[in-house]
């Protein structure tokens, strides 16, 4: 099912909800632990939703190109009727190198997903560090391609570098917002 994200949970300049959570490397993360980056992308995401997989390599080139910006994927999806998306088998996925970013999160409450309004996967999130506070930036698509078997106009994730590059310039990003495409998360009864 292909929904659009059209989350109104957080506004431009909002602060980021905090969270802590368990990273398929072991470690618990938390907005913290970003701190020494310039930006932090959250991109809600999984396994198996063809449009998150989709996505990808845009987030892999994105968390390779910009050592300032942290890019966090965190799986909000019901694992136990999504099986693909477990814990063992996200953990799969960056051995495997097909998520190679900053970090892979499970959000097994699906708390973390509902805080950020998140509706879809995969739904970027781009927050700007202000003085060690996270402040949303930008909101919506990675780029124009909005089926998994389209090609966007421009380079994978245009929209979402385009941000980030106004971020790190100390400018706002382009106001318009462009909903993410995506599956529904998978949310537990």
């Amino acid at each position: 099912m292909a929904l659009e994200s059209e989350s109104d949970v957080l506004e431009h300049g909002d602060r980021a909800p905090d969270f802590e959570l368990e990273g398929v490397d072991g470690d618990t993360y938390d907005l913290e632990s970003f701190d020494d980056h310039d930006a932090v992308l959250v991109v809600f995401t999984c396994n198996h939703c063809p449009y998150a997989k989709a996505k990808f390599d845009a987030m892999n080139e994105i968390a390779a190109e910009y050592g300032d910006v942290a890019v966090v994927g965190i799986n909000p999806n019901d694992a136990e009727a999504y099986p693909e998306d477990s814990f063992e088998t996200m953990r799969e996925y960056v051995e495997r190198g097909e998520i190679d970013v900053t970090a892979y999160l499970r959000d097994e409450t699906q708390e973390v997903a509902r805080a950020y309004g998140a509706v879809c996967t995969p739904d970027p999130f781009l927050f700007e560090n202000d003085d060690d506070v996270f402040r949303l930036a930008y909101h919506g698509r990675f780029d124009d391609a909005l089926n998994p078997e389209a090609e966007p106009s421009g380079r994978p994730g245009e929209e979402v570098r385009s941000a980030i590059e106004s971020v790190l310039a100390g400018e706002s990003p382009e106001a318009e917002f462009r909903p993410s495409r995506g599956c529904s998360i998978k949310w537990r009864e």
